[in-house]
């Protein structure tokens, strides 16, 4: 239903060429001053786009976003905010 997708970081030269990334992937965001942008492509194709940036003489890097290689699993989390809040009672108290 849902297509895994990455987001991939891509610094170049000069901003008129920012365009011709559309043709690469969904491009998300594009900031003028840094010269970089933000493009979303499917995760199968990855690798193949990422290639095929690089060989464009406009770009001069191409980042992976880490987003898919951060755990999002949160359990367990308010147990040690707990203990944390009890640690910090007893050394207010104590001193």
């Amino acid at each position: 239903m849902f297509t895994k997708r990455r987001g991939l970081i891509v610094w170049f030269k000069h901003i008129k060429q920012a365009k011709k990334l559309r043709r690469f992937g969904h491009l998300i965001y594009t900031s003028k001053r840094q010269k970089y942008a933000v493009l979303y492509v499917d995760q199968d194709d990855v690798d193949e786009v990422k290639a095929d940036l690089e060989s464009q003489s406009f770009v001069t890097a191409v980042d992976l976003s880490h987003k898919p290689d951060i755990s999002t699993a949160y359990q367990g989390m308010l147990e040690k905010s707990h203990d944390l809040d009890a640690e910090m009672e007893s050394f207010y108290q104590s001193g």
